[in-house]
């Protein structure tokens, strides 16, 4: 059952559960969890409490911090602002791109279909004369993004493009998210980003936490010592919920200073 955490709860049991684990991976989404959403997605970036908590995090002896996105390897290091000496690691498009401090970039493009190019053309022009509606790039798929669109125009693209997408390509992944339509050839989804991520680290606990209908593939695999996060409403499998990233901000605090005394 999920239940709602607040600054007045920084001793809720299970936060202070899971900053007990001996090895703890502390995997993240992005948009809408320590960023805001935002109009144009290349803007996002973390709230600088955010980016303090993350930072301290990551500086604890076997604590490991990941951010988990459905968003490009190029560009989720873009918005992260995450360079090469980072000690963050990457999953993104849902977790068929890693990124490893210890190993660097792991990408597999060798599914690629060959006529992807004129799917994207497609897509395109289907959306051409909606305003505000916008194509984004992806690097197994596409998104179609409306957060910017006129009124009215949002129900109308999704309906355009929801019509194509299965006699057009019929094989591949749809995903829904905040005013977002996702297609991708790929099948990964952040239950595999979370499985790989703690594989990698030797996790004995996984806190994990999003906002967005994609995140429930992750909150889902969660096990007993585990701990799930949701930002925001909606329906989840999380144990604690928060209002906004500013309250998990506050949060990812909490955890560090847990943390830290429990070491």
């Amino acid at each position: 059952m999920t239940r709602d955490w607040t600054v007045a709860a920084e001793t809720d049991p299970a936060l202070a559960a899971i900053a007990r684990t001996p090895r703890l991976l502390v995997a993240l989404d992005f948009d809408g969890t320590v960023s805001p959403h935002v109009a144009d997605p290349m803007s996002a970036r973390a709230l600088p409490a955010a980016v303090a908590a993350v930072n301290r995090l990551a500086a604890l002896p076997e604590t490991f911090v990941a951010y988990a996105s459905g968003r490009s390897l190029h560009d989720l290091r873009e918005i992260t602002e995450h360079e090469d000496g980072s000690p963050i690691l990457l999953a993104a498009s849902h977790g068929a791109q890693f990124w490893f401090p210890d190993t660097g970039e792991e990408t597999d493009l060798s599914t690629e279909p060959a006529d992807r190019a004129e799917v994207i053309e497609e897509l395109r022009a289907l959306i051409a004369d909606l305003d505000g509606v916008v194509h984004e790039p992806k690097t197994f798929g596409f998104g179609v993004h409306t957060r910017t669109a006129a009124p009215g125009q949002e129900e109308l693209a999704f309906a355009r493009v929801e019509k194509w997408a299965p006699e057009r390509i019929p094989s591949w992944r749809r995903r829904t998210g905040h005013h977002l339509r996702e297609y991708s050839w790929r099948d990964e989804g952040k239950d595999a980003a979370l499985s790989r991520l703690r594989a990698h680290v030797g996790a004995t606990a996984v806190l994990f936490a999003g906002d967005d209908v994609t995140d429930e593939d992750g909150m889902r695999t969660l096990g007993g010592a585990d701990l799930g996060v949701r930002i925001g409403a909606g329906e989840t499998a999380a144990t604690l919920r928060v209002a906004d990233p500013a309250a998990f901000a506050v949060l990812l605090d909490a955890l560090a200073d847990a943390r830290a005394a429990a070491q």
